[in-house]
């Protein structure tokens, strides 16, 4: 089944943040991951992906560096301490939108 792309307008940063505060990635490493980790029902393309980073980087959540291995130079992504703090807020955000729409829809326990 395939996810209406407004649902996952939400909820981009918080797999985004969740990521980096696993390890430092690349870009096409996290497309990947996020799509592994979903079973293939979540996939970011670029033109999703880099622009989203671009703006935590403008708002100093996370933070790029360049690092070659193998003779292939790529850019990797890291969280700052920031982003951390904004990464347990998002967690919250979501814990209660998805516990009230959980309710609402009768999939929760009043």
């Amino acid at each position: 089944m395939k996810i209406n792309k407004e649902l996952m307008k939400g909820s981009t940063v918080i797999l985004i943040l969740t990521l980096l505060d696993r390890k430092e990635m690349y870009g096409y490493e996290m497309t990947k991951e996020i799509e592994q980790s979903s079973g293939g029902v979540f996939t970011f393309k670029e033109g999703t992906l880099y622009p989203i980073l671009h703006t935590l980087e403008v708002e100093q959540q996370v933070e790029s560096y360049w690092n070659e291995e193998g003779g292939r130079k790529r850019k990797y992504y890291r969280i700052t301490e920031l982003g951390r703090k904004q990464l347990g807020e998002k967690k919250k955000e979501w814990s209660l939108f998805r516990t009230t729409v959980d309710r609402v829809i009768g999939e929760g326990h009043a």
